[in-house]
């Protein structure tokens, strides 16, 4: 399947992910802890990034797989 992931990264260190199979933004250290909890209790935010596996990566990869 197509995947989407939204990784966000400070002073080269990824700090919060958004993974299309999970749903929803998982902090990877502890300064993403309250960020990942902000992002998660924000509904538009996460429709929005759900939204993104049909519109942006399974649109891309349809144009790809035509060539």
């Amino acid at each position: 399947g197509v995947r989407f992931l939204d990784r966000y990264i400070h002073n080269r260190e990824e700090f919060v992910r958004f993974d299309s199979d999970v749903g929803e933004f998982r902090a990877v250290t502890e300064l993403g802890r309250g960020i990942a909890e902000n992002w998660n209790s924000r509904k538009e935010i996460l429709e929005d990034r759900r939204a993104q596996v049909d519109t942006y990566c399974r649109h891309n990869y349809e144009v790809v797989e035509s060539f």
